[in-house]
């Protein structure tokens, strides 16, 4: 398995698998730890879900150098990609990418072993059809290269007949609001927050923000919340929250976007926080949640980014743990029914990024 960025023994990290343990997340009227993560699990049964969270602390943990101006590229050498099957008529097969996070070497040998992209980077899939579920910077080293090359794919899978499209993620939302508001005070509604400093909490990375121009900001801006694809509900959060938004697909796309024009910094930041909410589909009532969005919007399943599958099976390190061992990430977790599946692999913990064809074949 690669490592990550900053887990060689010569570089000094800001956190180990053995800090990957639950914080405590502090609320206005106290400090309680929750079941799971600080993101957006329910609260106990005898304390509402405070109305003015905001993620103004690390929503996971990050893995980096201590100066945050270097990173560490790991060079992965070249897959030989094996041509997919191309079907006679109709569409092409279906793909879905987990959360990137910044991570292009991981990505470039994960399209290549799936035989979508060839040893030179370039598009060889035909007619597929390929989906990013979102969170395409932060923590990891590349962010502003894996922007680059999924607008490339798109222009190639054009051209060859299938297509290569992206979803809406709350890091998409986070750096669009840290290069749009910058310090500017938003109204969390738990204290002062900034848009700014929930980005450096949540991995920010200075080379990502330095590279960053107009036409990466414009795509982001234009991306999707939600869509529906051969009967999977793509979505990259597992919340509820989209439902906030419309009652159709066409009506969320375009209440996202409009937020977004309007360039409100307390209308973007809400946007942002509910987007940051997670595990609404892992726990009791798991599966009405999905079926909650699966009636509103269509389709039999859904499939999502977001949450670390790690987390989401507990499998995130203890005191016990040897140093420099990881959670174990074969492939998507199916759950809730079987009415989810989590493509986020975990690869910021040194897990895994997926790229897997839809349906499964387990």
């Amino acid at each position: 398995m690669t490592q990550g960025a900053g887990q060689g023994p010569e570089a000094e990290r800001t956190a180990t698998l053995r800090d990957f343990r639950v914080p405590a997340y502090v609320h206005e009227t106290g400090p309680y730890v929750d079941s799971a993560h600080p993101g957006d699990t329910v609260p106990p049964v005898d304390e509402a879900y405070p109305e003015g969270y905001t993620p103004t602390q690390r929503d996971l943990p990050v893995i980096s150098r201590t100066d945050r101006t270097e990173t560490v590229q790991v060079q992965v050498q070249p897959v030989p990609a094996t041509p997919l099957p191309q079907p006679t008529t109709g569409p092409g097969p279906l793909f879905v990418v987990g959360d990137v996070h910044g991570y292009l070497d991981e990505l470039v040998t994960a399209l290549q072993e799936q035989g979508l992209i060839d040893a030179s980077g370039q598009w060889c899939a035909g007619t597929a059809r390929l989906w990013f579920l979102g969170d395409f910077t932060d923590r990891g080293p590349d962010g502003i290269g894996v922007i680059d090359l999924v607008m490339r794919l798109s222009a190639e899978a054009a051209a060859a007949g299938g297509y290569c499209k992206a979803l809406m993620g709350n890091h998409e939302l986070l750096l669009l609001g840290a290069k749009r508001f910058g310090d500017t005070p938003v109204n969390s509604g738990a204290g002062t927050a900034t848009f700014q400093a929930a980005w450096l909490l949540n991995g920010g990375q200075k080379t990502d923000m330095d590279r960053l121009q107009d036409h990466h900001l414009q795509w982001m801006a234009r991306l999707d919340a939600v869509e529906q694809v051969d009967g999977y509900l793509l979505v990259h959060s597992d919340t509820t929250a989209y439902l906030d938004y419309g009652d159709s697909i066409e009506a969320v796309n375009d209440t996202v976007r409009e937020t977004l024009t309007r360039n409100d910094a307390d209308e973007c930041w809400d946007l942002f926080r509910k987007f940051t909410k997670r595990f609404s589909f892992r726990d009791e009532g798991g599966a009405d949640a999905v079926r909650s969005l699966l009636d509103t919007y269509g389709g039999t399943r859904i499939v999502h980014g977001h949450s670390p599958i790690p987390y989401l099976l507990g499998e995130v390190g203890s005191e016990d743990d040897e140093e420099g061992s990881g959670p174990v990430v074969e492939g998507p977790h199916v759950y809730a029914d079987g009415l989810a599946i989590a493509m986020d692999g975990g690869v910021t913990m040194a897990g895994k990024l997926l790229v897997r064809q839809l349906p499964l074949d387990n």
